[in-house]
């Protein structure tokens, strides 16, 4: 199936503020000692979350901060080797587990603007695209897999994702990795595309064609 892919925008970002619901702020003021969380302003709640970590020591801070996100995915251990970890490094763009590497950047982001600076910052960057058959008949519900193939032509040499995964890229290899380097795609009206992925794995820059052809397996018929 081929498809016409044109880049409209890209934007390289420190943080994706949506991913934090209300919920998740109230819940994060408990676990640092807030009182009556829940009878506070909507609107302040970030602001007055980010009061109540910065009374804690960073390393404590970033430890309950992960303990409420992946608490269930990681050990107590991991938490405490993380806590310390992040204030030296960017863990989540190296985390070998990278089905933990979305989740790790938005709890080092929290931590870095709470923070002012002390812990390393890092980047997400967010596509949008529209992504067109050329044949009429081709599917316009696109897994990651197949949008990550459709944008391999567009991307420098350089990309670590074209390097390291070559065979899949190329519609070559199983590539379940696919399902974690796009952390979000959402597709609207006339094959729009907004696409999220780390700022380590694509960057800005790396996006070096505005528009082009490409032709993939169709999903139906590969196991890929």
């Amino acid at each position: 199936m081929k498809y016409k892919i044109s880049i409209e925008k890209v934007s390289n970002v420190d943080e994706i503020r949506e991913y934090w619901t209300k919920d998740d702020y109230i819940q994060l003021l408990k676990k640092f000692d807030f009182p009556d969380a829940e009878d506070s302003d909507p609107e302040n709640l970030r602001e007055l979350l980010f009061m109540a970590i910065s009374d804690f020591e960073p390393s404590e801070a970033a430890k309950l901060v992960l303990e409420y996100k992946l608490g269930e995915q990681l050990s107590e251990g991991q938490i405490e080797q993380i806590s310390n970890d992040m204030l030296i490094d960017t863990v989540c763009e190296e985390y070998p587990e990278m089905e933990l590497q979305a989740p790790l950047f938005h709890v080092n982001q929290l931590l870095f603007k709470a923070f002012n600076g002390k812990f390393p910052s890092s980047s997400a960057t967010i596509i949008h695209c529209s992504i067109t058959p050329v044949n009429e008949a081709a599917p316009s519900n696109l897994s990651k897999k197949s949008v990550l193939r459709l944008l391999n032509d567009g991307l420098s040499d350089r990309n670590i994702v074209k390097r390291l995964f070559e065979e899949q890229m190329n519609g070559n290899a199983e590539f379940p990795e696919a399902e974690n380097i796009i952390w979000n795609l959402e597709v609207s009206e006339n094959d729009h595309f907004k696409i999220t992925t780390s700022g380590n794995l694509i960057k800005k820059e790396e996006v070096i064609a505005s528009e082009w052809e490409k032709e993939i397996e169709d999903e139906e018929d590969s196991d890929k």
